[in-house]
């Protein structure tokens, strides 16, 4: 995953269209939301899987922007059996009921919107509750005419980014859709108390023993590119977690008794300065993680 930045994407998105889906595979085609910014990279990937005889999932749909909703529209012909929503952070499900709703008044077949309900630590606007709340193990699955299985999304809970936080595995075709736990082209903001990098981490592990078992090749995020070598990508995002880990440990030990913008300044000193209040927050999981007693220090201090 080379060329990440540490937190935030590092410039604006160039070459990305907004109008045309891009297959990937067989039964995965991407079209992205034109929200495009530093939180978001390109914008936010939703994903359409499935085929014209089977009927879709919808994965993120994103904002609630008409013209994206449009065109999920008419890629999908109206043929949606699910829209599931990875977390409920305001550029992946806000599109959720609006969408479920050009669905229903076009007559197709019911839609059910799905994903995990915010926890209570969640901020206000990314407080959401789907209409249906999946299990961790449980199976998504589109048939064809004949009512064979064509499409199987096993549904995997990582919380970490956010506490609601869901991967789906296609188990067809190898592929991992990430959200916002793995990224191309930026790492994902750990942002407390939501955020939780103890938790962060070990679905991270959890995700790396899946796609072996799996046999998982491919990432497909919900900001970026598709990410090849799936095991080996999030191999070395746990190194660098781990790495930025030390440099918050180092800032800890060489100043006890500083603020949070001294910390940041000194943990992430390889970071454009536009990005330290964004990293604050990840600084602040870390420090959750390392010292909890210091963490409730640096709040309290914040107000």
């Amino acid at each position: 995953m080379g060329g990440f930045a540490a937190t935030g994407f590092a410039g604006p998105a160039h070459g990305w269209r907004y109008d045309i889906a891009v297959p990937l595979g067989p039964r995965v085609q991407r079209l992205t939301a034109p929200n495009p910014g530093r939180m978001t990279g390109p914008g936010t990937n939703t994903y359409l899987i499935g085929q014209p005889e089977t009927g879709y999932i919808v994965v993120d749909p994103g904002p609630d922007d008409a013209a994206h909703l449009g065109r999920l529209m008419r890629l999908t012909g109206g043929d949606v059996r699910a829209i599931v929503c990875t977390h409920s952070h305001p550029d992946h499900a806000p599109g959720a009921y609006p969408l479920q709703a050009q669905l229903k008044a076009a007559g197709g077949p019911p839609a059910p919107v799905l994903g995990l309900a915010s926890a209570p630590t969640a901020r206000p606007h990314s407080r959401w509750t789907p209409e249906r709340p999946l299990a961790d193990g449980e199976r998504l699955t589109l048939t064809d005419r004949d009512g064979v299985v064509q499409v199987t999304l096993r549904v995997v809970h990582t919380p970490g980014h956010a506490a609601n936080h869901l991967c789906l595995l296609l188990e067809e075709d190898g592929w991992l859709f990430s959200g916002d736990h793995i990224l191309s082209g930026s790492t994902t903001v750990i942002d407390p108390p939501d955020g939780d990098m103890d938790a962060y981490l070990r679905s991270l592990q959890r995700l790396q023993a899946l796609c072996g078992d799996a046999g998982v090749r491919r990432i497909a995020p919900a900001h970026g590119d598709v990410l090849d070598d799936a095991q080996g990508a999030i191999e070395r995002l746990i190194a660098h977690r781990l790495r930025r880990e030390a440099q918050v440990a180092a800032a800890l030990s060489a100043s006890p008794e500083g603020d949070l913008e001294t910390l940041v300044r000194h943990a992430y000193a390889d970071v454009a300065p536009a990005l330290w209040p964004v990293a604050a927050r990840s600084l602040l999981a870390h420090v959750k993680r390392l010292d909890p007693a210091r963490y409730e220090a640096l709040m309290r201090r914040a107000g």
